[in-house]
């Protein structure tokens, strides 16, 4: 099974982690499924005859003695990654295995690419920059009509990583009826400005001011732009400390990085890029938090040069959370920068004490 890494800015990092941490991909026994959403309609006024969402499950769906579904879990992954994101084993291992918080024999879980990612209807399949400009409003409306259509009426729990922490405060406060709890990971929910917004503007700018890239007509990917855009974002993901471990010399450095750039260059196609790294570009929970029923755990870690904590921002917008917990991991040898949130031994305990504590009995 290929595994696809969770978000564009990772692999290199998650690679290492692997290498030290010995481990190999478990054989998950995904179950493939794809929902149809006839006439679409998206939040600029556009609309697709047909938006296809693809998804993965594991785990038996389970109701309660009225016919709700009460054991679903949902899934949601990273900006440039898609369903099998979260199958990574420094991930899933860790989570979905007998006795863990994600136990997949309790559980049943639900993994959808989102629009524009994965095996979902993306810019890439054909219409390039005609794709309708879908937002995160788009993406959580979409998920709620695909488990409509799944028959899942209700979620025992949302946990997303990076752009899928950032639906999950958007789950929270569309649909606050519909979940038990949520555990945000790496994010903040205010609008994405300061240099969150310039370096997405950077990769933006530099694809399109590519040549090759032609007004997103290519017929080859316009390779430096792409290229200078995988420097940003490894750039703004990766942890210092790892990276110092995992090339501690300059030939070292400059050899890992050449890898990085030509293996990421070639597995982008560039509209898309643009489409998943612009699709956050009106997120704003901020005005709506104190409208979250559910309990959250939010959790970011303090290397994570995305979203700094020295920004104080994550303190202050908890207090506005019913039922929120913030929690800061600091900087330990088993960080990852903006990545912690695919790390999972490093704040399991804290999603184990919070699926216990939210239990229903």
């Amino acid at each position: 099974m290929k595994f696809i890494y969770w978000h564009v800015l990772l692999p290199l990092a998650l690679a290492s982690a692997l290498a030290v941490c010995g481990q190999t991909p478990a054989k998950w026994p995904t179950a493939d499924g794809v929902v149809e959403l006839k006439d679409f309609h998206f939040g600029t006024g556009e609309s697709l005859p047909t938006l296809k969402l693809h998804y993965l499950t594991l785990g038996t769906i389970h109701r309660d003695a009225n016919g709700h579904v009460d054991n679903a879990v949902l899934l949601l992954h990273g900006t440039g990654g898609s369903a099998h994101s979260l199958l990574n084993p420094i991930f899933s291992n860790v989570l979905f295995i007998p006795g863990a918080p994600l136990d997949i024999t309790k559980y049943f879980l639900i993994l959808p690419d989102d629009i524009g990612h994965g095996q979902s209807s993306k810019p890439s399949d054909g219409l390039r920059m005609r794709f309708p400009a879908y937002d995160y409003d788009d993406m959580v409306r979409s998920q709620k009509m695909m488990l409509d259509q799944m028959g899942v009426d209700h979620l025992r729990l949302i946990l997303g990583t990076s752009m899928g922490c950032m639906e999950s405060f958007v789950w929270g406060e569309t649909y606050p009826d519909v979940m038990d709890a949520l555990v945000p990971l790496a994010c903040l929910p205010v609008p994405i400005a300061g240099r969150n917004r310039m370096m997405r503007y950077l990769i933006i700018e530099n694809v399109k001011n590519d040549p090759a890239w032609k007004g997103g007509e290519y017929t080859d990917e316009p390779k430096l732009g792409i290229r200078t855009a995988m420097e940003l974002w490894m750039i703004m993901g990766f942890s210092p400390l790892q990276l110092q471990k995992a090339a501690p010399t300059r030939s070292e450095a400059e050899q890992w990085i050449d890898r990085y750039l030509d293996r990421r260059t070639a597995e982008v196609d560039a509209n898309d890029l643009i489409y998943y790294t612009n699709a956050s570009r009106n997120y704003d929970p901020g005005p709506r938090l104190e409208t979250i029923k559910a309990p959250v755990l939010w959790i970011n870690s303090a290397d994570d040069y995305i979203n700094p904590p020295e920004l104080g921002i994550a303190e202050k917008m908890v207090k506005r959370i019913p039922k929120g917990k913030f929690i800061l991991l600091p900087i330990t040898d088993q960080t990852r920068g903006h990545g912690t949130h695919t790390a999972a031994a490093v704040w399991k305990d804290y999603l184990a004490g919070f699926m216990a504590q939210t239990e229903k009995h």
